[in-house]
């Protein structure tokens, strides 16, 4: 039986698959590809969780289904967790490795190398935005689709407890800070847009306690500003996180529609969109 009961009854699943070895960590990713020659679409898919927690399997379970149902293989990752403060950031990296790793099994996996998106939910939204917008060779990708991502990390830093209470509490009045506050400009993916960046999806509950709907707003107001591609879906009265979201249909079919319409016209042979 698959460990993916979710997903598409002639979807060929690989589990716990090592796509990269960092400091000594085994990184790991689920994969599953639709039956059939392909070559397919395909989706890498980035947990949340602070930074410092999640999984591949539970916390992104619901993207599961909404695209193996539409052909798309995905592939989700683990990534390293932000033990100390020092580590915090190193997960984009790992995206990075992730993706090369897809592109460079396309052929094993029967998917498109050049039909890649990014999918991320909360911190994994942004660990996504930054491993698209890094520029790092061999990671180009299609599109971004980000869940109630954190585009600007100082911002959360004083009215969020999604930045950990220890990275926040181990420099708070020290000289340390305003290294800090340097430190998440650099990975906050407002501070990366660009003319010719991919285009994003941003889906945000509009009653987010932990990263402001304001967040995804001003993200898509700035990629719009240098003509970049960027839609904004919101979720009326969502909170922070997909699985709040599934007990009520009304929040969460619509938004799975969305996604799964938007990457279908974006992965295609020839896409469409402003740019």
């Amino acid at each position: 039986m698959s460990a993916f009961p979710d997903t598409a009854a002639a979807a060929e699943i690989h589990t716990d698959i090592e796509y990269s070895r960092a400091e000594g960590v085994s990184l790991r990713l689920d994969a599953s590809i639709p039956d059939g020659p392909g070559p397919f679409a395909a989706a890498i898919v980035v947990h949340g969780g602070g930074w410092v927690r999640g999984d591949k399997r539970i916390d992104v379970a619901p993207l599961f289904k909404p695209l193996s149902d539409a052909g798309i293989a995905w592939f989700s990752i683990n990534y390293r967790l932000a033990a100390d403060p020092l580590h915090f950031g190193i997960a984009v990296h790992d995206v990075e490795a992730a993706i090369r790793f897809v592109k460079e099994n396309a052929g094993e996996y029967r998917i498109d190398p050049n039909r890649l998106a990014l999918i991320g939910e909360s911190a994994g939204g942004q660990l996504a935005g930054m491993a698209a917008l890094n520029g790092a060779p061999g990671t180009s990708v299609k599109a971004v689709v980000a869940l109630y991502a954190p585009t600007d990390l100082p911002s959360l830093l004083k009215d969020s407890e999604l930045i950990p209470s220890s990275i926040r509490d181990s420099v708070k009045g020290t000289p340390f800070e305003g290294l800090l506050m340097a430190r998440l400009a650099q990975l906050s993916p407002i501070e990366k847009v660009r003319a010719g960046m991919p285009p994003f999806l941003l889906i945000h509950g509009t009653a987010d306690p932990l990263v402001p709907f304001a967040q995804s707003r001003a993200m898509c107001m700035r990629m719009q500003s240098v003509g970049a591609s960027c839609d904004l879906f919101k979720v009326p009265g969502g909170g922070h996180g997909m699985r709040r979201w599934e007990g009520n249909p009304e929040m969460s079919e619509p938004y799975k529609r969305e996604m799964i319409h938007w990457l279908l016209e974006q992965l295609a042979d020839n896409p469409v969109h402003a740019i």
